[in-house]
């Protein structure tokens, strides 16, 4: 089963593989340009599905905190230690992480990225949620594709207005009701995509965001 994919409403854990690359020079042979949007060789002994969709959890001294990008197995290959082969997993990075993708190489090129580093340490998701601001009863269908206990990423299909209060409606991983996370439009996504900063107005809040990201990483 696979985060990013729902079932009954509810997110489903995808497998996270993490990778620790020491240099740029590391990072640049496990990476896959061959693949139409790029993508990275993981070291790994666990067997993975062709077609699996999982979390890379990119871990380098060049990178300012580790980046989680979703993708998809494209081979898995057992190791030949005769020949000095490793086993491990092709991944194709999703085409919806292209600016992540974008912020790796930026960041191991020395490159100053004008992007919040926020944004890419957050788990990718897929989570059906709904969401209305403060001033309408009417709830609006939507979706997550990222989270984190500071925010989410919400997919509209137009950005939201800058500083529009929303409140987000997320039913947790074996929950039977949702919780309601009061949050704030921080940046916009020119594709449609719209930043929420979650707005914790009291203790019990910060303890519910972080109990609801423990149980996406474990579900």
């Amino acid at each position: 089963m696979s985060r990013g994919t729902c079932y009954g409403g509810q997110a489903v854990a995808l497998k996270i593989l993490k990778l620790r690359v020491r240099s740029s020079d590391e990072y640049d042979s496990l990476f896959q340009s061959d693949l139409p949007g790029g993508g990275l060789f993981v070291p790994t002994t666990s067997p993975h599905e062709v077609g699996e969709v999982v979390v890379v959890e990119l871990v380098c001294p060049d990178l300012p905190n580790p980046v989680m990008i979703r993708g998809l197995v494209r081979s898995w290959r057992s190791s030949i230690p005769r020949l000095r082969i490793r086993a491990g997993a092709v991944i194709e990075f999703d085409a919806e992480e292209s600016h992540k993708r974008d912020f790796i190489r930026d960041a191991l090129a020395g490159k100053h990225a004008e992007v919040s580093r926020r944004r890419h340490n957050r788990l990718p998701v897929s989570i059906p949620v709904r969401y209305r601001m403060p001033d309408t009863a009417q709830y609006i269908e939507g979706a997550i594709s990222e989270i984190s206990v500071g925010g989410a990423m919400l997919n509209t299909r137009t950005p939201l207005p800058l500083e529009t209060d929303v409140i987000v409606e997320i039913v947790p991983p074996g929950a039977a009701a949702p919780i309601a996370i009061s949050s704030r439009v921080s940046y916009q996504v020119p594709t449609g995509g719209t930043g929420l900063r979650f707005v914790s107005r009291d203790g019990d809040g910060s303890r519910r965001l972080r109990e609801l990201v423990r149980r996406l990483r474990t579900a």
